[in-house]
């Protein structure tokens, strides 16, 4: 049996683990980025935990095929480099020489999210169908589009940026520089942030007490637990925010048109309350002509562990297309 590395580097933390060829994750392991240290110190403890995850697997080097990393930002497979990395000193990275000098493997490279998609379309609620798209709703937003069981990433691997598209010309400032992106109308943070503006309007909703007890700090939770206290105002921001996402859903569903549209995150942890209402505001929107099929959406399952798989088995994609000439 083959067995491949998957890497998920992120700002507080690198994760690594074999998976199996039909995408079985054996083991996991993790250490601190230390973001503020250099590209070469990073990615030298990327291999290295590469190579302790193969041990901990109890397998040899000999037994894995090939690595793949998923990496915020923009990489560049043919050359090895990550282009960029958000949040990262990652510029034109020669991610791929670095590693090799600490284990000789192939090394591949995609973006994270787009490895999020494909944990999903192979081990995860996307398993049963070849086209589907996976949105995840954190701090900002990622999309990762599957087609045909492939990732889909543009001819710079630097496409599928939905959370990029925008909602509402002029609206709230964007990380990107653009104002009323889909992400400063949907990601968590714009959920929190809604949330703050809501309660700073009305000081007697339950939200300001919920903040209060949460030592002044806002998140994407608050709004749903005042919701669950019959809080109207929160209610209304939830409703609200609802209606965004369900918008930038919509533009999804348009534009590729998938079998089944996952979201994930931790905003995602909320439920029915989130999901049902959700469904039925985005299913009103596409342009699905009469007998037309709908696309179907579904909460994502993977979790913490779709960086690992989705990495090794696009490693694995890339290195079976290799073989195949």
């Amino acid at each position: 049996m083959a067995y491949f590395v998957g890497i998920d580097l992120g700002g507080t933390n690198i994760k690594a683990g074999v998976v199996s060829e039909s995408g079985e994750l054996l083991n996991k392991l993790s250490i601190k980025t230390n973001a503020e240290r250099s590209m070469e110190e990073i990615i030298t403890d990327m291999g290295k935990l590469a190579k302790d995850a193969i041990a901990d697997a109890g397998i040899s080097e000999s037994d894995v095929s090939a690595i793949g990393i998923g990496s915020p930002g923009t990489p560049d497979n043919k050359a090895g480099t990550l282009v960029y990395a958000t949040n990262l000193p990652f510029v034109n990275a020669p991610m791929r020489k670095i590693i090799h000098d600490v284990i000789d493997l192939p090394v591949y490279i995609d973006n994270d999210a787009n490895c999020a998609a494909m944990a999903e379309s192979v081990s995860g609620a996307a398993a049963d169908v070849a086209d589907s798209v996976t949105i995840t709703i954190g701090t900002g937003i990622g999309c990762g589009v599957i087609i045909n069981n492939r990732i889909f990433s543009g001819f710079n691997q630097a496409g599928s940026e939905f959370g990029h598209t925008v909602l509402v010309t002029g609206g709230q400032q964007c990380s990107c520089g653009r104002k009323g992106c889909f992400e400063a109308y949907s990601s968590a943070s714009a959920l929190a942030r809604m949330t703050g503006e809501a309660a700073n309007a009305n000081p007697e909703s339950k939200l300001n007490d919920l903040i209060a007890a949460n030592d002044g700090k806002l998140n994407a939770k608050i709004a749903f637990e005042a919701m669950r206290l019959d809080d109207q105002v929160a209610k209304d921001v939830v409703d609200t925010y609802i209606e965004y996402l369900s918008d930038g859903l919509a533009n999804v569903i348009n534009a590729f048109m998938p079998e089944v549209l996952l979201i994930g995150g931790g905003v995602c942890n909320e439920g029915d309350p989130l999901l049902l209402p959700l469904r039925e505001k985005t299913m009103n929107k596409p342009f699905f002509g009469p007998g037309v099929r709908k696309t179907e959406i579904r909460l994502a399952k993977m979790g913490n562990d779709a960086g690992i798989v989705g990495a090794a088995m696009m490693g694995k994609a890339c290195f079976d297309d290799k073989l195949q000439g």
